[in-house]
């Protein structure tokens, strides 16, 4: 029996990612009890299950809110903190054109782009492979984050003072060049490295 994958997750929202009983039964229910579900670093349900029961499932989660995307090599869902600091301070409409403009998009590898409403950075932003930080009515991008194995690295500042009109083209712009110029399965901070925090700068500054 063919068996698919997908990954589901909420958008962002004031308190994190939120699931609700309503949603879960959903998983259990239409997934069928041959099904996988794992809750991955990404903040993402992976539900594998058999490929005749995927489009059901597929729909229905999406009627019930949840977003779907594909698992693998992809730009995963915006990983975002809790926004304690309001919706409108701490840049919750911001954050949701990002994470439409970006999830689920093509990359090399699988890669995670965190964002944070304030400079508490709950979210670990600069443990990611892109990091955005709302500084009061701008904004801080930074690259090359890498939190696991014994040499973890901590992201380094891209560019600062980002407006709201210009973030989202920012962030886009290091994606397709990344896209464009990775060599086959590179990790985004090898090619931070490689490429140079200052050329991919003048990307983020041209997007």
């Amino acid at each position: 029996m063919e068996r698919m994958k997908i990954a589901a997750s909420a958008p962002p929202q004031v308190g994190g990612s939120l699931f609700t009983p309503e949603q879960l039964a959903l998983v259990g229910t239409l997934a069928g009890p041959e099904a996988v579900v794992e809750l991955t670093p990404f903040k993402q349900l992976y539900i594998e299950t058999s490929a005749e029961r995927m489009t059901a499932l597929r729909e229905a989660l999406e009627r019930s809110g949840l977003e779907t995307y594909p698992a693998g090599p992809v730009v995963k869902s915006l990983i975002a903190c809790n926004f304690c600091k309001g919706a409108d301070d701490a840049g919750l409409d911001i954050a949701r054109r990002l994470h439409r403009a970006i999830a689920g998009t093509p990359s090399p590898t699988p890669l995670k782009v965190g964002y944070a409403g304030c400079a508490l950075g709950t979210s670990e932003p600069l443990l990611k492979d892109i990091g955005v930080v709302k500084m009061k009515e701008t904004f801080d991008i930074y690259v090359g984050g890498e939190p696991k194995g014994l040499k973890t690295s901590i992201a380094k500042l891209l560019v600062s003072g980002v407006t709201e009109e210009r973030l989202v083209p920012a962030v886009s712009a290091v994606l397709d060049y990344y896209r464009t110029h990775a060599k086959g399965k590179e990790k985004f901070a090898k090619f931070v490295d490689r490429v140079t925090p200052e050329a991919l700068r003048r990307v983020a500054e041209a997007g």
